[in-house]
């Protein structure tokens, strides 16, 4: 069977299998979307920073100040949203931010 042709093909002229068929390869792609969205952590604000990294409000801010998690945040005006998976790799290379279950840090 061929997706694109059950498409253009209307519900009422359609077997019960080819019905099937639709719906299960829609729920399929679903699936996936939302298993892909749930691997992502995001984070908002200085607040989050503080989150992922399991620090102070001000140490969050010096940390976003410093330059080393600039590629995880976008801000738009006044609104930062962090990826915190990128944010802790790029921590974690740069190697001057302390992060839990890591024995080299230095200071920010």
């Amino acid at each position: 069977m061929n997706i694109d042709e059950l498409k253009q093909k209307p519900v009422a002229m359609m077997t019960g299998e080819e019905l099937s068929f639709l719906i299960d390869s829609r729920m399929a792609t679903w699936a996936t979307e939302i298993a892909s969205l749930s691997q992502k952590r995001i984070y908002y604000g200085i607040e989050g920073i503080a989150q992922i990294f399991g620090c102070s409000v001000p140490t969050a801010n010096r940390i976003k100040k410093s330059g080393v998690i600039d590629d995880a945040i976008t801000q738009i005006d006044r609104q930062i949203v962090i990826d915190g998976n990128l944010a802790l790799e790029l921590a974690k290379k740069a190697g001057t931010i302390k992060v839990k279950g890591d024995n080299k840090a230095h200071e920010v």
